[in-house]
């Protein structure tokens, strides 16, 4: 299931926060790739400790926290610190799948990557190329998406960013361990929330809404227990 988010956050905020990133010291993005995604990688990454890092990261954990749909498409457990990547001059990242498993740093756990995030953080007119391609089993899916917008899919998908023949792409990225870890049954909860607020607004004293909305929580109970 791949979901778009748009307006994550409005521009004077993505304004805001592309200043600092412009301002940032960046390192070879391959130093954080498995063995294999280190051989298709051609970017730029801003250090995990890198006090900006943290600062903007908490800022998208915090507003990632208050967006309903992406509550209802993740059904977030853990969130990962979101990442921060910038691609010119010919950067790309060739096809790859995430790792399944990611260390939370200073924690000693780790975190299992159901659902992949990418933030927008440049607008597409300023650049060419740069986009992201995503393959599930429901289709191919690009997104080239406004600055500030959201994509989530499936982290088992396999995916690539195209070359960037022009400008600067800046993205955020992170990984979500969600309460169920099977993206069927995920897709399936999401098409009922959504049902659910479609009937609760069209007929909002309908028994079928507390019915639904126990249909709902019991499955989420079940499977998030598997």
């Amino acid at each position: 299931m791949v979901i778009e988010i748009p307006g994550l956050f409005d521009a004077a905020e993505v304004r805001e926060m592309r200043d600092a990133l412009e301002r940032a010291d960046w390192a070879d993005g391959r130093a954080t790739a498995g063995h294999r995604a280190a051989r298709v990688k051609e970017n730029e990454q801003l250090p995990l400790d890198h006090p900006l890092a943290r600062q903007l990261a908490d800022r998208v954990l915090d507003r990632l926290g208050k967006t309903p749909l992406f509550i209802a498409a993740a059904l977030p457990a853990k969130v990962l610190q979101p990442r921060f990547s910038r691609y010119d001059g010919s950067g790309h990242y060739g096809n790859h799948v995430d790792n399944a498993i990611f260390p939370i740093p200073g924690t000693g756990e780790h975190l299992r990557s159901d659902v992949s995030g990418t933030l927008f953080l440049s607008d597409p007119d300023e650049y060419e190329g740069g986009e992201l391609v995503i393959e599930d089993m429901f289709g191919t899916h690009t997104a080239r998406l406004p600055a500030g917008s959201l994509i989530v899919y499936p982290g088992s998908s396999l995916h690539r960013v195209e070359p960037v023949t022009r400008g600067t792409r800046f993205v955020s990225f992170f990984w979500t361990q969600s309460f169920i870890a099977s993206p069927e049954r995920r897709r399936l909860m999401f098409e009922l929330d959504g049902a659910i607020q479609s009937v609760a607004a069209d007929h909002p004293e309908h028994s079928s809404v507390d019915t639904l909305t126990q249909v709902y929580h019991n499955l989420l109970r079940q499977w998030s227990a598997t």
